[in-house]
């Protein structure tokens, strides 16, 4: 596979891409970061924290800011969103490590800290929808010149190696330089968590429900749950967002549909009343994030918390898409990794550099993952309604569907597919 095609995308730089300011929310797949927000914006508004405790918050999330500049001065000078709804669309990007230095052994060892969980999220202007691509780790792409920010080394452009090699070439900071020329997007805002920091978040969440079609137990990652639904947290959570072998193929395309599964029963827990009106739980997951969320300087204050909390209230599940950025394995030129599907890639990626809603074909779902036997039916057409000839027919059409991208949206209710 030839390194030209990776470099396809980079025209769209030339065309203005609508994107706001800001960045915040997380579990460990950009969502829970999302979400993180507004847990603060409820915090500030019912006024049922003190001061003190939102300067803590405040000093915490300063203290572990992360320059992602690269080298560019314009990642670090963008104004910071202030108090109150955002204006305009925002691409920020969720980066989950498989190491640092607090974690030890406990996974594992490991001689490098890799970007092992990648996800783009954009918002709209209009802030009604949004889109979360997964970009796998073994995704063969080209990448840039990056310099590290605490070293000061080094590193030349590839033509072609996976994804995850960036985290080591110059940190944050070299994921998002990757992911942007990848994507031809510009990508101001960015984030990172280790496994430590997702076993936090999802303690001080209260837990996830998450289904299996079959029960799951593999000794790799420790992952032992029943077959139905469970609610897990901690140690546990982690266990199943970092399962590979034990769901679909055993690829990590189909540990990408299992954490989207993961991440849409997030979003839907964290819209239930039970958890955005219960202020304990609310203040224990901001706190939780301000310790274990690195933000990008330009978004590391309270103010660009509550700022984007307000830009994500009103995206309803229903148009919050998680997709998988388009890829296929086999390639015998890269044994064992994902080579980018350039023509749906460029579709998606105009889609979202036009701000334009798009929909998934009726094959979108992903092999990690199959429809919860327990989900409700749609409710079906009312056939007794009655009907006016003299009511013109709603000219709302629906969004366009792209084809071959795998994925679903927040509102759909699915089970991790275990391995057979």
């Amino acid at each position: 596979m030839s390194a030209p095609a990776f470099h396809s995308r980079r025209s769209r730089r030339a065309s203005p891409v609508r994107h706001g300011r800001q960045a915040r929310s997380h579990p460990f797949r950009t969502l829970a970061k999302v979400l993180g927000i507004s847990v603060v914006v409820a915090l500030v508004t019912t006024g049922s924290v003190g001061a003190f405790a939102l300067s803590e918050l405040d000093r915490s999330v300063t203290s572990n800011a992360v320059d992602i500049s690269n080298g560019d001065a314009s990642k670090t000078s963008a104004p910071a969103p202030h108090i109150g709804a955002i204006s305009g669309g925002f691409n920020f990007l969720m980066v989950g490590t498989d190491n640092d230095e607090n974690q030890g052994d406990a996974f594992g060892e490991r001689d490098a800290t890799l970007n092992d969980v990648n996800i783009l999220l954009h918002i709209s202007a209009d802030h009604k929808s949004g889109v979360a691509v997964s970009i796998p780790r073994d995704l063969i792409v080209s990448h840039p010149e990056c310099t590290d920010p605490t070293t000061g080394k080094h590193y030349d452009s590839m033509s072609a190696a996976p994804f995850n090699d960036a985290f080591e070439r110059g940190g944050l900071g070299c994921v998002v330089a990757t992911a942007s020329k990848l994507t031809g997007l510009d990508i101001p805002y960015a984030g990172v968590i280790s496994f430590n920091g997702v076993i936090a978040m999802t303690d001080a969440i209260g837990g996830v429900p998450v289904c299996v079609n079959e029960a799951i137990d593999d000794p790799y990652t420790g992952l032992d749950l029943p077959a139905g639904t469970s609610t897990i947290s901690g140690s546990t959570a982690l266990a199943f967002l970092r399962d590979r072998h034990g769901v679909g193929d055993g690829s990590d395309l189909s540990r990408i549909s299992a954490q989207q599964s993961y991440m849409s029963s997030l979003m839907r827990t964290m819209k239930s009343a039970s958890t955005l009106t219960d202020l304990g739980k609310l203040y224990g997951l901001a706190r939780s994030a301000a310790s274990n969320v690195k933000l990008s300087s330009n978004l590391a204050s309270l103010d660009s918390m509550v700022a984007m909390a307000y830009a994500l209230k009103d995206v309803n599940l229903d148009n919050l898409v998680f997709v998988q950025y388009p890829g296929t394995t086999g390639d015998p030129d890269f044994p064992g990794k994902v080579v980018p599907s350039t023509d749906t890639a460029d579709l998606l990626m105009a889609a979202i550099s036009s701000d334009k809603p798009f929909g998934l074909d009726a094959n979108a779902m992903g092999n990690g993952v199959v429809a919860d036997p327990a989900a409700p039916a749609a409710p079906a057409p009312d056939a007794t309604a009655p009907t006016d000839a003299a009511t013109p027919a709603s000219t709302t059409s629906a969004p366009a569907v792209i084809d071959g991208l795998k994925g679903q949206t927040a509102s759909a209710q699915t089970c991790a597919k275990a391995n057979d």
